[in-house]
């Protein structure tokens, strides 16, 4: 293959793992009824005027598989921290005891599974849109190269590649999305 063909697929390789990596990241923060630290990755405080990131602020580590403990670096931050975690709607109650924030996360129930296997879905439909938009600028990149620089016989060739590899992510999708269903419908 050419180089300007093979560049084409980096650039789809890259793309497809970016939308793949955004999928991953959003499903990290779908609560599964399980205590897990990255249900805190979007959750910012005011502290010292600015908004910080939570994990910036304070360590966040799992007690058991139904409590969180979040220790502040600085004792300070613990009403800002409190106030973050309520404004960040995560449908959980923060215990301050003067030095730690424990989190106890409640069981979901049946209703609260269903919706937030629905958003697993969205997520994952919005994922497999990237990866048609990626494969699409793909393909119209390969249809330019043949109009002055491949083969006809090469072109396809390079389209049936970048088809397959559109594919394969798309799999993964599907497969990353059943797990996550499996996940938070397990009680």
């Amino acid at each position: 293959m050419t180089e300007e063909v093979q560049l084409v697929f980096d650039v789809l390789e890259e793309s497809l793992k970016k939308s793949f990596d955004h999928l991953v990241d959003a499903l990290s923060k779908i609560r599964t009824g399980k205590a897990t630290p990255a249900m805190f990755n979007s959750v910012y405080a005011e502290y010292y005027g600015s908004k910080t990131q939570l994990s910036q602020m304070a360590s966040i580590n799992n007690m058991d598989a139904k409590t969180i403990v979040i220790k502040p670096f600085d004792k300070s931050a613990l009403e800002a921290i409190e106030k973050g975690i309520f404004s960040a709607n995560l449908g959980v109650t923060p215990q301050n005891d003067g030095e730690t924030i424990l989190i106890s996360i409640p069981p979901l129930t049946e209703e609260r599974r269903k919706e937030y296997v629905k958003k697993a879905k969205a997520e994952g439909e919005e994922t497999k849109v990237g990866i048609r938009n990626a494969r699409r600028d793909a393909l119209d990149e390969i249809k330019k190269l043949e109009k002055d620089d491949i083969t006809e016989d090469l072109a396809k060739q390079a389209s049936e590649k970048a088809d397959e590899m559109a594919k394969s992510y798309g799999a993964k999708v599907d497969k990353l999305i059943k797990a996550k269903e499996d996940e938070i419908m397990t009680i």
